[in-house]
């Protein structure tokens, strides 16, 4: 990559010698004519700060003076002659004493993040007040510590990546080896896979052994084998629901592409003139039908099972056996072994230890109940991690309900109840990553120091620290055991639901269930109602009057313990609904498929996906897929802002009122519909096609009928016809329809490995058939010693393609062998169907490498531009939504509802990107070895981004953050620095979104964010410092004393949540800028950086 390579792109300054005038008009003095100075200012808008310091355009620079000069530079200023009505002057922002301590805290956390740049500029007088633009700092950043950047990127990793063992290393290759196949052996015979693993074996074996049977074998014919491929393609290692939905899909996939062929028989031989041109014809329409199952392959993943059997099966009735005289037995002989061995499969599903289908959600129930566990011990030194396992689990519930509602089961479980269920977990989730642990309120406090004995307590001044202090110690005192039972009662409680829903899943039975979980529930409403008892009488304490909102310390701990009592309040919800559907006693039923269909046809079943192969990338793409939807959808309702009528004393509340603006997406589609054009639906239909011709799914189906119609020539030429026949080489063919991928290529490593297991299989087929001569027996023991790890590997390890090439390479040299009685010799049979697997195994990776190709880490870089610019969407429309809304236009439940499906959307994103992270391990780099710490970097630091908008959206439900709404002033004099803070962050977004999508390096100056927060804070300061001065004038003239009003223990709780949330919500929005400095860092290592050509003498 650009940072790999030291990508640096020089930029030469531009060289320009304003005139005096030109500085005179900025100092507001002397406007500008028309014509002068507007080019110049408008290009480089650039402001300079009066000091002694100042360096005249015309001074050749030095690397002191280039220093000074780079520090900061304001952009894109307006000349006005006097300062805007409502707007703050930089002398006013100078003069504004910082009083709250979310302001204090938040100018502190600024201050390191702008490094002791000199920020303080004189504005004279002018501020942009076009719409459309806005004001932008500009300073020189510091000289990046890469490897300080490397060392923190390096706490960032995924577990993957801190193992030793490299898929890649040569060293290491025996030892991983052996440590497989110890897991191996571990996993089959302490665990369920044992049990899968048996039950697939017996389907492929008794096939197997019916077709080694002499007079079962001449009854199925010569292509008898197509019985064990069937037992194979669906094995019986799968729940009867999944079990049944094959066994129909298969079958009638099969009948199509047998219909197919049959029909292009019919016709190739119908007359003499199409007899000329039989093989024409035929690829003709193998053509047309690989077009249409590979596009169907790519849109309807329901139909994969299908889809692949009727390509097997129109490849076996063109190319297998091919003559200008047709034999219709041919169809039989391949049907009827199908058939058969779909019913030897549904036979062991449901009789050998069937599975009714609700073990899986059971276990990914349980799987999220034991995350929540681990979640709930608070403090937690592993929290970053434990963060990421909730996410995945977030994930992994909602993925294991939809599986559960896609097909047949037999199962106590009502689909209701399983999608409240889902909702009520991802609720407690999504509670507990809310939580900040902050171990100090269950830690040993020092002591006090104690007054003097000869002094009065009362008569003694207290410091604002030690006051501090004491109302620490006063809440970690009244709060700390109530807390301590509270998260120790959740933890119970989530123990006993645990329990009591693998018991309603049939996985074991719990005695006394629906009563210990009763008393577990009554046991956290107990731990609650004393939480809630001292929480009112710390809001009455006399050591925590109202000035404890002045010591962050104080307001870490609330954010600590108010987030963990809503967490009771998620987990007391769950807990119940378990309870109520273990009281109701349901009995074991067949429950439907309940998913809707037009999605459901989406989507398929968790075995078939891992056997389908790509398991990661197909995720992610569907992910991602998904999110872009969402985000058009989010982005075509985009609010615009009417235009500011602050000019002529016109107030905003007094601005006409304007027709509703929609966004410039959602214009564009409904033309397209043609609500404006007659002749925009056919346009749009026409567009939308090729739209879509463009797209992954017609790229695979080109790709996929290019192999299959090139590998089959032979088939259809004379001259060749005779040995493609007797050596059977159309498997070649069948070998790149079901190795060929719609997402992923494949690795040099997985070309080694799947052409490995092609030639092993075929090799050892040929020594069982040599070890006895065409012996059953001998044959069947040799089958059971290779069959069960490559069925194995086939069905329940990560590498399935792999393992379905080594299973039928096997099979179809070992059964071929038998049926022509090792005729001309094993060798020949073994080494040339052999070479027709690996032919076809190399013709699709190959391809796969050429066309269109997957490559994880350009794919990766991608994925963060795009979630960038979600993000930036995301940002949008908190602040727009959830701040500065319109009286009137407050978030009601189906908004907060939405903003909760849209962040669970994001959180599988990153969840996904991670995954695809993974995935560039495999991937060989002739340049250098891929470095993905950056990049680990930057999807911790744009999810944290993620976290802290997620904690201004839910800290801004507790108190009023457009509480100035009722006052124009103040809300005209924020609309400017609300406005650039913002649009700062925004643009920020946008240039290093496109920058990842082009690949291209970063300019140097980018707007900073720092600086706008700041002066942003400054000026609320000074409004809200106005504004508490006018309400204690308001309150002297109406005669009430300060503090004489007595508050009630809810009024007086809710204003201390205020205050607490008000607190995370500008503590979470300067994060957010921290985060913004993080995500540029690293988006530098990854792209480059562009650079001036006078940095060398500044360095």
């Amino acid at each position: 990559m650009a940072a790999e390579t030291g990508l640096k792109i020089h930029v030469r300054i531009p060289t320009f010698q304003p005139e005096n005038k030109d500085v005179e008009a900025a100092e507001g003095s002397n406007p500008p004519k028309d014509g002068e100075g507007k080019a110049s200012s408008r290009r480089y808008s650039v402001l300079r700060k009066r000091n002694p310091k100042s360096l005249p355009f015309a001074e050749e620079p030095s690397p002191h003076r280039l220093a000074a000069a780079h520090d900061i530079i304001r952009g894109s200023f307006a000349h006005t002659s006097t300062t805007p009505r409502g707007s703050l002057s930089s002398r006013e922002l100078r003069a504004s004493p910082i009083s709250s301590p979310r302001a204090s805290s938040s100018h502190v956390q600024l201050e390191h993040l702008l490094q002791a740049v000199d920020a303080d500029l004189d504005g004279y007088g002018l501020e942009e007040s076009r719409d459309g633009f806005f004001d932008a700092s500009f300073h020189r950043p510091l000289k990046r510590n890469r490897e300080d950047l490397m060392r923190k990127a390096a706490e960032t990793l995924p577990d993957a990546f801190r193992k030793k063992n490299h898929p890649l290393s040569l060293r290491r290759f025996l030892p991983q080896q052996l440590r497989e196949a110890k897991a191996f052996f571990q996993r089959v015979s302490t665990s369920r896979a044992g049990i899968r693993l048996l039950k697939t074996f017996l389907g492929f074996f008794i096939t197997f052994v019916i077709c080694l049977i002499p007079a079962s074998r001449n009854w199925l014919g010569k292509y008898n084998y197509i019985m064990v491929v069937s037992a194979i393609v669906n094995h019986p290692g799968r729940a009867i629901g999944s079990q049944v939905d094959g066994a129909i899909l298969t079958i009638f996939g099969t009948v199509a592409g047998l219909g197919w062929g049959s029909l292009a028989l019919y016709v190739s031989t119908s007359t003499a003139t199409a007899q000329s041109g039989y093989g024409g014809i035929l690829a003709t329409f193998l053509v047309i039908f690989a077009l249409l199952i590979g596009w169907l392959r790519c849109v309807f993943i329901r139909l994969f099972q299908a889809v692949l059997c009727a390509g097997i099966a129109i490849v076996y009735t063109c190319l297998a056996n091919t003559s200008q005289s047709v034999g219709w037995k041919k169809v039989f002989d391949y049907g009827i072994p199908w058939v058969l061995g779909q019913a030897v499969c549904l036979v062991i599903a449901a009789l050998v230890f069937p599975d009714a289908g609700s073990r899986s959600l059971a276990l990914a129930l349980h799987g999220s109940l034991n995350t929540i566990q681990a979640g709930l011990v608070l403090p937690s030194p592993e929290m970053p991690f434990l963060k990421r396992k909730l996410a995945w689990q977030f994930v992994n519930v909602s993925q294991a309900v939809r599986d559960f509602t896609l097909e047949f089961t037999v199962s106590r479980f009502l689909a209701d109840d399983v999608v409240l269920i889902r909702n009520l977990i991802q609720g407690v989730i999504r509670s507990i990553l809310a939580i900040t642990p902050d171990p100090t309120l269950f830690a040993d406090l020092d002591p006090l120091p104690e007054p003097d004995s000869g002094q009065k307590t009362e008569s003694v001044p207290q410091s604002p620290e030690l006051h501090h202090e004491r109302a620490k110690r006063t809440i970690c005192e009244t709060l700390k055991e109530p807390a301590r039972i509270l998260i120790d009662a959740m933890v119970a409680s989530i123990v006993r639901a645990d329990k009591t829903i693998l018991s309603i899943g049939g996985q074991g039975a719990a005695q006394n269930g629906s009563h210990l979980l009763s008393q577990a529930l009554d046991n956290l409403r107990n731990a609650k109602e004393t939480f809630d008892s001292a929480d009112a009488l710390l809001v009455a304490h006399p050591h925590l009057s109202s000035e404890y909102a002045k010591s962050p310390d104080v307001i870490q701990l609330f954010l600590f313990v108010h987030p963990v009592r809503q967490t009771a309040d998620k987990v007391e919800a769950l807990v119940a609904k378990v309870l109520e559907m273990e009281q109701a006693k349901r009995k074991w039923r067949i429950r439907a498929p309940s998913y809707p269909f037009n999605k459901a046809i989406m989507r398929t079943n968790a075995q078939v996906r891992h056997d389908r192969g790509g398991l990661t990338a197909g995720f992610y793409f569907r992910s991602k897929r998904q999110l872009d939807r969402t985000m058009a959808e989010l982005q075509s309702s985009a609010y615009i802002p009417a235009a500011r009528h602050a000019a002529g004393g016109q107030h905003m509340k007094d601005a006409p009122d304007q027709s509703q603006v929609i966004g410039e997406y959602q214009k564009e589609q409904e033309f397209d519909h043609g609500q404006n054009s007659a002749k925009a639906p056919f346009r749009y239909r026409v567009w939308e096609v090729m739209h879509r011709l463009q797209g992954f799914e017609a790229r695979f189906a080109f790709k996929v009928t290019l192999v299959t119609t090139l590998l089959s020539v032979p088939a259809l030429l004379p001259q060749s016809r005779g040995w493609w026949n007797d050596d059977e080489a159309w498997w070649a063919v069948v070998t790149v329809w079901a190795m060929m991928h719609p997402r992923v290529g494949g690795t040099f490593q997985d070309l080694a490995v799947r052409t490995f297991c092609a030639a092993i299989g075929a090799i050892w087929a040929g020594l069982a058939y040599a070890a006895g001569n065409g012996n059953p027996y001998v044959m069947a023991v040799f089958t059971a010693v290779y069959m069960i790890p490559m069925l194995y590997r086939f069905t329940q390890s990560s590498h399935p393609r792999s393992g379905v090439v080594g299973c039928l390479s096997f099979t179809v040299v070992s059964l071929s062998a038998c049926t022509e009685g090792g005729y001309p010799s094993i060798i020949t049979i073994a080494w040339t169907r052999g070479l027709a697997f690996v032919v076809g195994l190399v013709a699709a990776l190959t391809v796969n490498w050429i066309l269109w190709p997957f490559v994880a880490r350009h794919e990766l870089r991608k994925s963060l531009s795009s979630m960038m610019l979600h993000s930036a969407i995301l940002y949008r429309g908190v602040i727009a939504k959830y701040i500065y809304y319109i009286k009137g236009e407050e978030p009601g439940p189906k908004d907060i509802a939405r903003s909760e499906m849209l962040e669970g959307r994001l959180r599988e994103g990153f969840v996904r990107m991670r995954q695809l992270m993974e995935l560039t391990r495999h991937e060989m780099r002739l340049r250098a070895p891929f470095n993905p710490l950056p990049y680990s970097a930057l999807i911790t630091a744009c999810e944290s981004f993620f976290e802290h908008l997620v904690q201004v959206r839910q800290s801004s439900l507790y108190f009023q953050p457009n509480m100035l709404a009722s006052h124009p002033d103040a809300m005209a004099a924020l609309t400017v620095p609300r406005r650039d803070a913002v649009a700062v962050i925004l643009m920020n977004l946008y240039v290093l979104a496109c920058a990842l999508r082009a690949d291209q390096p970063v300019p140097r100056y980018l707007p900073s964010a720092a600086m706008a927060r700041r002066r942003l804070l400054d000026c609320m300061e000074i409004v809200e410092a106005d504004q508490a001065r006018r309400m204690e004038v308001d309150a002297k003239g109406k005669g009430i004393e300060k503090g004489g009003n007595e508050t009630g223990h809810e009024e007086g709780k809710g204003r201390r949540w205020a205050d607490v949330y008000q607190y995370a919500f500008s503590g979470a929005l300067t994060d957010v800028v921290e985060n913004l400095q993080e995500m540029q860092r690293y988006t530098k290592e990854v792209c480059g950086e562009v650079e001036w050509e006078s940095d060398g003498l500044v360095q």
